[in-house]
């Protein structure tokens, strides 16, 4: 195992969301992820809410490999970074213990700077340092 810096993956994971091109969203990706790495994502609470109505006990979104986790990024940039005019940073509190990696990030309005929202990300890593499950909850 490697052993990078955790705060320096912290930030290059963030810069990944921001990245307006494609292509270069692409290369980042393909740097930080395992092939066959899994992005799970707590959602929001309206949606376990209905969910745990329907008699579902867990929720939890999945993107699965580095196409799928392409498409959320450039899914979440649309809407979140050139509609709503946010943007996301770290909250500089990386720490790693051995291939786990857990971080804060906050969303931030581009317009006043004012922090809008936030979450906990928690990475595991292959031996490569490359992410081979991403948890993330918002709003934690």
């Amino acid at each position: 195992m490697t052993e990078s810096d955790p705060q320096d993956l912290a930030d290059r994971y963030i810069a990944l969301w921001v990245v307006p091109d494609a292509g270069e969203r692409r290369a980042a990706i393909k740097q930080l992820w395992a092939e066959g790495g899994t992005h799970f994502l707590q959602p929001p609470v309206e949606m376990r809410e209905t969910a745990a109505g329907l008699g579902f006990d867990r929720t939890a979104l999945t993107a699965q490999g580095v196409d799928a986790f392409e498409t959320r990024v450039a899914r979440s940039h649309e809407q979140f970074v050139k509609e709503a005019g946010l943007t996301f940073r770290s909250r500089g509190d990386a720490v790693r213990l051995h291939d786990i990696v857990k971080f804060s990030w906050e969303t931030v309005s581009t317009g006043t700077g004012d922090v809008v929202g936030g979450g906990l990300e928690i990475l595991v890593l292959d031996d490569h340092d490359r992410i081979t499950a991403d948890y993330m909850f918002p709003g934690a």
